[in-house]
C-alpha cells in the first residue's frame, strides 16, 4: 500500500495502517523527517509496527548520514541501524556501501566490489573511489561501529529498530538492496485481534476486513472498490462469504490487484494479501468478511 505522507492523506494512512504488517518510511536526504511523518510514524511505533527507513535523493545535494540517523531517532523515538551507508552526495556521490553484505555498489558503473575481511579499511576501495570519499567513508564507520546500534533481526521484527538503507530511487539505484534485505527481514502476515480473540493466518476459515473504500479510480467506470485484507484462509474467486455486520451473504465474483494504475483479476489470494472487490454499496470500513 503506497500513501502519502502530507497532513492532507492522514485520516487515509491511519486507515492504511490497520491493514499492514511492516511499514517503509522514504525519507528526503535533505530534508530529513518532516512533521506529518512524525506523526504517522509514531503512530506505526506505538502499534509495535516494524518501519524500514529509506533515505532517498542521494543524487542531490543532502544532509550528514549521521545527522540524518540522529535525527531519525529523535522524530520516532525509536533507535535506528545502518544496513546500507552512502558514500558521497550530490555530485560527488559515487555509490553505496552494504554494510550485511560487506559489498559497496558503485553509482552509474553497475559494478559491486565485493571487500575483504577489513571492509572498507582494506585495499579494495582504493583507485575505485574517490580518495576523500574513501576517507570520509572510513571516518563514518569507524563512528558507526564504536556508537552506533547493532543489527538484531528480532528487535526489527518486533517494531523496536528501524534499519536504514540509503539511495536514489529516481535513478533506481539501492532500491534493489534495500527490497532484497526487505524481503529477508521484513516479518510474515500476523494474527489479528478480534472481539473474541486471534485470527491466525495459518486458519482454515477464510475471514478478512474491509479498511479503504474508494470511488471513480477507474475513469472509464463509475466503479467502487473495497479494500479488503485477507487475514486467513484462502479466498477463491467466487466464493460465498458473510458480511458480519449484516449476516448477509455474498458473493465475490469481481476481485481485483493494483499496481499503481494497473489491473488485474484476482482469483486466489492468501492470507496478508490485500486485494480491491466491487462494493454496490454494501460495505463499510471497518466491515469483517468470513
Amino acid at each position: 500500500m503506497d500513501t502519502p505522507g502530507h497532513n492532507d492523506f492522514g485520516e487515509d494512512t491511519y486507515r492504511i495502517l490497520t491493514s499492514v504488517d511492516s511499514a517503509v518510511m522514504v525519507i528526503d536526504a535533505a530534508k530529513g523527517v518532516e512533521t506529518q511523518t512524525k506523526k504517522l510514524f509514531k503512530v506505526c511505533s506505538m502499534r509495535k509496527i516494524p518501519i524500514f527507513t529509506f533515505i532517498n535523493k542521494l543524487d542531490r545535494q543532502s544532509r550528514d548520514p549521521l545527522e540524518l540517523m540522529e535525527d531519525l531517532e529523535e522524530a520516532l523515538g525509536l533507535p535506528s541501524t545502518p544496513v546500507t551507508w552512502p558514500i558521497g552526495n550530490g555530485i560527488t556521490f559515487e555509490g553505496i556501501y552494504d554494510i550485511i553484505k560487506n559489498q559497496v555498489h558503485l553509482y552509474r558503473k553497475d559494478t559491486t566490489i565485493k571487500l575483504g575481511d577489513d571492509g572498507v579499511f582494506g585495499t579494495e576501495l582504493e583507485g575505485q573511489i574517490d580518495m576523500t570519499n574513501l576517507q570520509i567513508l572510513r571516518d563514518e564507520m569507524e563512528l558507526v561501529q564504536g556508537a552506533g546500534n547493532e543489527f538484531d533481526l528480532e528487535l526489527i521484527k518486533a517494531g523496536l529498530l528501524t534499519p536504514v538503507f540509503f539511495g536514489t530511487a529516481l535513478a533506481d539505484f539501492g532500491v534493489t538492496e534495500f527490497l532484497e534485505h526487505f524481503l529477508d527481514y521484513s516479518p510474515a502476515p500476523g494474527a489479528r485481534k478480534t472481539t473474541t480473540g486471534e485470527v491466525l493466518p495459518t486458519d482454515e476459515f477464510f475471514s478478512g476486513f474491509i479498511f479503504k473504500i474508494q470511488a471513480n479510480m477507474n475513469p472509464a467506470h463509475r466503479d467502487r472498490l473495497a479494500f479488503l485484507r485477507i487475514c486467513s484462509g484462502v479466498f477463491e474467486r467466487g466464493i460465498t462469504v458473510t458480511l458480519t455486520r449484516t449476516g448477509k451473504q455474498m458473493k465475490l465474483a469481481q476481485s481485483t490487484q493494483l499496481m499503481a494504475n494497473d489491473r488485474e483479476t484476482v482469483d486466489v489470494a492468501y492470507a496478508g494479501d490485500i486485494i480491491g472487490i466491487y462494493d454496490s454499496g454494501n460495505y463499510q470500513i471497518g466491515d469483517t468478511l468470513t
